[in-house]
């Protein structure tokens, strides 16, 4: 995943797809979105969603940490950064805050942790599926309505490329699971591969925009410290919040990861649906620093946590 983000990053700097090209690239890039999102509904265990409603002391909190708090966290960087940054990358911490966690990476690091896997599924599960719908209005309500397109036409994308092949998707899983299960592997790729896409369409549009010469410097060095400064928080915060609802260490494992960990799986399809190619690369940028840094330091977490059970 990491190689194709740089790969996508390198590409749109050298090869950026502007003029005729950019609603090709955008064509392709809605044609994957609306495949990813229909596999992703039919990999999302129906039965296992609806299981989540039946531990609200666990669930409950975890949303409202997701969408609330690190929503806050998020506002409160993002005003930080208003005289450190771009407008539009300074937006993008409100942005991030207002993602899901990231399913694959949110459960194989609570397994490697010791911690409980099956909560850790559910709630990263349920976490993106209400990340579809709540997202984008979020964003609007904290700041980001003046930049991204929350009209009725974006509402109608949104609704035919993420909600449409998601349900559609949860419909049909009964008859395709056992294929997903059979291809997981392969599926695999293909959520990385338009991940890539989608960042390669988004940055696009801001190098033609001239990100290199609007972001100074000392501009993106600012950029990473408040990112750090978010990784952490967002990390403290969910360990914290576990301790606070006094879960067991093997539920508070999992609530960390679901908690903390962000999507770049849904940010990157959004962000092409919801701003102007030449924003979305700007938005997005503290999406994908969080991204790499969360890839970094959740290894060592795991495995730290791992020993010290």
């Amino acid at each position: 995943m990491v190689r194709l983000l740089l790969l996508a990053i390198l590409l749109a700097a050298i090869l950026p797809a502007t003029g005729v090209m950019q609603p090709i690239a955008r064509a392709i890039s809605n044609g994957a979105i609306f495949l990813l999102f229909l596999v992703n509904g039919m990999r999302i265990d129906r039965v296992e969603i609806l299981r989540g409603f039946t531990r609200l002391g666990f669930f409950l909190p975890l949303i409202i940490w997701v969408f609330g708090a690190m929503a806050m966290i998020g506002l409160a960087l993002s005003q930080v950064g208003a005289s450190l940054l771009p407008p539009l990358a300074a937006l993008g911490f409100i942005y991030l805050g207002t993602l899901p966690s990231t399913v694959q990476s949110a459960t194989s690091y609570t397994m490697l942790s010791g911690g409980n896997v099956a909560l850790s599924v559910i709630g990263a599960a349920l976490i993106n599926v209400l990340g579809v719908f709540v997202t984008a209005p979020l964003f609007a309500l904290l700041g980001g309505g003046e930049v991204a397109d929350v009209g009725s036409e974006t509402i109608v994308r949104i609704a035919l490329l993420l909600v449409l092949p998601l349900v559609l998707g949860l419909s049909i899983q009964h008859l395709t699971r056992s294929w997903i299960i059979r291809h997981k592997p392969r599926l695999a790729w293909l959520d990385r591969i338009v991940i890539a896409i989608a960042v390669y369409v988004a940055l696009s549009g801001a190098v033609e925009q001239g990100i290199g010469s609007q972001v100074p410097p000392f501009a993106w060095a600012w950029l990473l410290l408040l990112t750090l400064v978010f990784l952490v928080l967002g990390n403290f915060g969910a360990w914290f919040a576990g301790w606070a609802l006094r879960l067991p260490r093997a539920d508070r494992i999992a609530f960390l990861f679901a908690g903390a960990q962000k999507s770049v799986a849904i940010g990157a399809p959004l962000a092409a649906l919801l701003f102007r190619p030449e924003d979305a690369g700007f938005v997005i940028a503290p999406l994908l620093l969080y991204h790499l840094l969360q890839l970094m330091i959740a290894a060592p977490l795991s495995t730290r946590l791992a020993n010290a059970s």
